[in-house]
């Protein structure tokens, strides 16, 4: 009897250590971990992308993995890490949206449920990924806001539209890019101004130092205007043509250039004691793109809740004088 009493105890005991070491295997089952792969993660876009993820992480209590993906290969293997790091899901802006189907064939084996911010990923015919859900921004309508500033300045300003040129900062290896300086096109040509005058000035990368090189050579191919305009992807092409233009000569009462992002270079062109040509920028918020897409990702791992199949979020102009006020109505501190 004794003995049989014993070995109760023991199995008892045994039982209870089991389950106080099961109980955190369990709690951490239920943990929900995150990854966020962004294509340049030194832009400051991206950073503030990840500053808000980190917001909605805090808030919510799971665990972010930021990852920068700048090339295909790497952003096969960060899917691959997050799959050991026992993530449920990731959000990604891809470096390449041909890569669509690479990277839902790698999400699906590996188990994770992922979206995609900012650019959307396209099949092997060019068309969206439906089934990836995505939030983006309205590229063709804040290009048509670039072409409608840029428009009502040069008529508030009293140039004849004969006598100006535009340079089109392009970038169509990208569609989002393509989609917002076609917007911008549209808007200035439906505006009245003349389509011949527009110059297609492509560059080789998103970046100031590129776009500088391809406007100088539209400045340089194109003497007869008295004044510019430019027009990009983003501030940084449009910096670019602002600084080319200046090197011929075109200061800011001659150059309306209004840029796409809301950036820190554009900002610091607004803080400039005197004005530049660098008239405007269309702001975007990484605020919806960084915690709103975070937060979904959550429900969606936590209550079985979808995203959207698309969300787009649109911008606001802001120039040196509204700058404040525009950042503050798009939830971003004031500098």
């Amino acid at each position: 009897m004794k003995r049989r009493l014993f070995l109760t105890l023991i199995a008892a005991a045994t039982a209870t250590s089991a389950s106080m070491i099961a109980a955190p295997v369990a709690q951490a089952a239920d943990e929900v971990k995150i990854g966020f792969l962004v294509k340049q993660p030194e832009e400051p876009w991206f950073q503030d992308e990840w500053k808000f993820a980190e917001m909605a992480a805090k808030e919510k209590g799971f665990t972010l993995v930021k990852i920068g993906a700048p090339s295909g290969e790497k952003v096969m293997s960060a899917i691959d890490n997050l799959a050991a790091q026992k993530a449920q899901g990731f959000i990604i802006c891809t470096p390449d949206v041909k890569l669509g189907p690479g990277i839902v064939a790698k999400a699906k084996a590996d188990k994770l449920k992922m979206m995609t911010v900012d650019d959307r990923l396209v099949d092997g015919s060019g068309k969206p990924i439906e089934a990836v859900p995505h939030m983006g921004i309205s590229a063709y309508n804040i290009g048509k806001q670039v072409g409608d500033g840029i428009a009502a300045e040069i008529k508030k300003r009293g140039w004849d539209m004969k006598d100006v040129g535009a340079i089109d900062v392009t970038y169509e290896q990208l569609p989002t890019a393509h989609d917002r300086t076609a917007g911008a096109t549209d808007a200035l040509v439906a505006a009245g101004f003349p389509k011949a005058n527009i110059v297609m000035a492509p560059q080789a990368k998103t970046d100031t130092e590129n776009a500088f090189n391809a406007a100088n050579i539209a400045l340089t191919k194109n003497p007869q205007f008295k004044h510019w305009v430019a027009y990009a992807l983003n501030d940084e092409g449009v910096l670019g043509a602002v600084r080319a233009a200046e090197g011929r000569g075109f200061k800011a009462d001659n150059m309306i250039g209004i840029g796409i992002g809301g950036s820190d270079s554009a900002l610091n062109e607004f803080k400039k004691p005197n004005p530049t040509g660098f008239f405007g920028t269309v702001i975007i918020s990484p605020k919806r793109h960084g915690e709103e897409t975070s937060e979904l990702m959550y429900a969606w791992i936590k209550d079985g809740k979808a995203p959207p199949a698309l969300t787009l979020t649109s911008g606001m102009l802001a120039t040196r004088e509204n700058v404040a006020s525009v950042r503050q109505q798009m939830g971003l501190a004031s500098n």
